[in-house]
């Protein structure tokens, strides 16, 4: 039962639903529907009847979040003490722990939490020009940024801190990008980037065109959150090889396997749809058919080499029934 909102002038500022599912990634059917099934979260509401969520909350939300992520499910876990949900954080897979303790990636949160943001971007163009962009990418980027989604949900992060390493490091790929020479690009595979309604983290997709541009591919990128039905219409018109999207976890499992359907059934059977990211719906094994699901930026190298066999393998056959006629 949610309760009147205090008036008290110490009281800590509070977020309203809209800005909980943006900061979480849970949607706000789900956040009514829990406070309804399982009793939380409580939030308050202002003189409009609106919810406001304490920070306490929202904190115990982001935990939550992470272990759904994981594959906990909610009826356990909402109801859970936040020491449980502790307890469950801070068990990590063994080869993800060892994945983000690297000196390079303790180096980058120690300018991070310095507010260093100079020597933040300096350190990681460095680390591009050092190590190439791929490597750098798989080696350096990724696991950081993991450390840094694992720092802010533990609360060893705020908010503007992890809204200040995004930008830095986009700002520093899209540097990098800009200097890949266009000569080193192959003809194929043209690939469209984007994201789709809803899902508005754009730093996951300039990782996945910086790993394709590392194989030649030729990327056209539409930003975040491109309506679904526009996304044919940019393949046609630039010609593209396939559509690759990338999906955060923000939208719903369901929500994201109906896109990827309907997104299929729109898109010649030439063209072909890869979707990436930490989207629980991407997990599994049964796959979505039609749809290439991506399991880590590492697998990109060998999903382009794919496409070009099968490329290469369509003009041969191609080829021999010409020379049968």
């Amino acid at each position: 039962m949610t309760e009147a909102l205090p008036t008290s002038a110490d009281e800590p500022a509070m977020s309203g639903i809209s800005a909980v599912e943006r900061d979480t990634g849970i949607s706000k059917d789900k956040l009514r529907i829990w406070e309804r099934r399982y009793g939380f979260p409580t939030p308050l509401r202002d003189d409009n009847g609106e919810r406001l969520y304490p920070q306490a909350q929202v904190q115990r939300l982001r935990m939550i979040k992470r272990l759904m992520d994981a594959g906990h499910r909610p009826g356990r876990i909402v109801v859970a003490s936040e020491q449980v949900l502790a307890g469950l954080l801070a068990a990590p897979a063994p080869s993800a722990a060892a994945g983000l303790a690297t000196p390079q990636v303790e180096e980058c949160m120690a300018l991070l939490r310095d507010h260093d943001v100079e020597g933040l971007q300096r350190q990681l163009s460095q680390a591009v020009l050092r190590m190439g962009l791929g490597p750098c990418v798989l080696g350096l980027i990724a696991p950081l940024t993991t450390h840094v989604g694992e720092a802010w949900i533990h609360g060893e992060l705020a908010i503007f801190e992890e809204h200040i390493f995004t930008e830095a490091l986009q700002q520093v790929l899209r540097q990098a990008l800009q200097a890949v020479p266009r000569q080193a690009l192959a003809e194929r595979p043209k690939v469209l980037l984007s994201t789709l309604p809803g899902e508005p983290h754009g730093l996951g997709l300039l990782m996945v065109e910086a790993m394709l541009m590392q194989e030649g591919c030729q990327c056209l990128s539409l930003g975040v959150q491109t309506p679904l039905d526009e996304l044919p219409r940019a393949a046609a018109a630039h010609g593209a090889d396939m559509v690759a999207l990338s999906f955060s976890g923000l939208l719903s499992p369901g929500l994201v396997r109906r896109n990827l359907r309907e997104l299929r059934a729109l898109l010649p059977a030439q063209t072909e749809l890869w979707a990436g990211g930490s989207s629980p719906a991407l997990q599994g094994r049964s796959g979505i058919e039609g749809v290439r699901c991506l399991t880590g930026l590492a697998t990109l190298a060998s999903a382009v080499a794919d496409w070009r066999a099968s490329q290469a393998s369509s003009v041969a056959q191609s080829g021999i029934a010409i020379t049968a006629k």
